[in-house]
């Protein structure tokens, strides 16, 4: 999304490494990351000078849902269920307790982010960037 978002703010293609530089990492993961989104048509690549990614969609048309399955659905939650004693009827009995929780909080998660565009963090990174004092003020491509 954060990618995304940054791309948004140029007039013209943006590079694996001015991306890099914007997201603090390395350029290769960036191509990694855009692979992803150009194959599930949310960004697009030029080769050649003058070239680099655009976005290919309105980001009124892109969810958050829609960038995470480009992405390759990763997980949304950083715990899970242990597996250290997999024959132990309590672990057996929490594991489960816990899968049902963990799959209906990540089935909300993935409602909600098919509710918010980016379009509408876009309008709220341009909101909070109008609120700063324009000394403040810099690129918007590059701000974070």
């Amino acid at each position: 999304m954060h990618v995304l978002l940054h791309m948004a703010e140029r007039d013209g293609p943006a590079t694996s490494e001015e991306l890099a530089r914007a997201m603090r990492t390395n350029p290769v993961v960036v191509r990694r990351v855009m692979a992803g989104l150009r194959a599930k048509g949310l960004a697009r690549s030029a080769k050649g000078h003058g070239g680099g990614w655009t976005l290919s969609r309105d980001l009124k048309t892109v969810t958050l849902r829609d960038v995470h399955e480009a992405l390759g659905c990763p997980s949304l939650l950083a715990i899970g269920n242990r597996d250290d004693a997999p024959d132990c009827l309590v672990e057996q009995a929490v594991n489960a307790a816990l899968g049902r929780a963990f799959d209906e909080a990540e089935a909300l998660l993935l409602e909600r982010f098919g509710a918010v565009t980016l379009a509408e963090i876009s309008a709220d990174f341009h909101a909070r960037l109008a609120a700063r004092p324009a000394a403040e003020r810099r690129d918007p491509a590059h701000v974070c």
